[in-house]
């Protein structure tokens, strides 16, 4: 498979399992409804390794832009592939999250509650500081990425040594790493740790038709945006300097 065809579908299947959870969870009258923090970093988790079995063993399973752009500075991707990377993630978020929309279509049309419809698409801040909301996407991401580069040996099944991404950890390994920073960093703001998942379903929450929809948020959106790629950088300019 096309490594950047594998990007669009691993991360449009965690977009869709991701987004899907937040949906069960809040949205009314889903049988999930509600759940809390363990229900959705559990969730975000599998779908993490559901979206790393599919694409690893083609792109390294990337599914995030800071992951990109963390293992170019260190050097560990190609600079010329980085930007195909970026917009496949981006496409396949939003494709995840218009599918999860229209699956919980009926739940978003029984809501009167915008920011419950908002939700399942763009992360916002629990409470909204947003010096503070930015260091904590710089730090879910930083531990995210650190982790990836310093398991960027590991191989996958039979073959040779995959592209590099989550999918050089494992399938399960970067699950637990996903479920744990969920636990631990995800309660101040969602802990996006990834731009496409937050900008591509911000997106999507712009120009879909959803019924009684709100604000989506525009002025919070550079946060977690900027936030992982500053925590990404951060990373791999460390692991660059004390060595590997």
């Amino acid at each position: 498979m096309n490594p950047y065809i594998a990007e669009i579908i691993g991360t449009g299947l965690l977009l869709l399992l991701g987004s899907g959870v937040v949906a069960n969870m809040l949205l009314p009258k889903t049988k999930g409804h509600g759940g809390g923090i363990m229900e959705i970093s559990t969730a975000w988790a599998l779908a993490v390794y559901v979206g790393v079995v599919v694409a690893g063993p083609y792109s390294g399973a990337h599914l995030n832009p800071a992951v990109t752009v963390g293992l170019a500075i260190a050097g560990k991707f190609d600079w010329a592939m980085v930007p195909g990377y970026i917009g496949a993630e981006v496409l396949g978020a939003m494709i995840g999250v218009g599918i999860a929309w229209l699956f919980y279509k009926d739940h978003y049309d029984a809501s009167d509650d915008a920011d419950l419809k908002a939700a399942p698409f763009g992360t916002s801040p629990a409470i909204r500081n947003l010096p503070l909301n930015f260091f904590s996407e710089l730090v879910g991401t930083f531990v995210l990425i650190i982790v990836i580069l310093y398991n960027t040996g590991v191989k996958i099944g039979d073959a040779a040594e995959t592209p590099i991404g989550m999918g050089s950890l494992g399938a399960i390994p970067v699950a637990f790493l996903v479920w744990v920073i969920g636990l631990a960093l995800g309660g101040t703001t969602g802990y996006a740790i990834n731009p496409a998942r937050d900008f591509g379903p911000r997106l999507m929450h712009s120009i879909l038709p959803i019924k009684g929809k709100g604000s989506s948020d525009w002025g919070y959106a550079w946060v977690p945006i900027l936030g992982p790629i500053a925590g990404a950088a951060i990373a791999a300019g460390l692991y660059l300097l004390v060595g590997y």
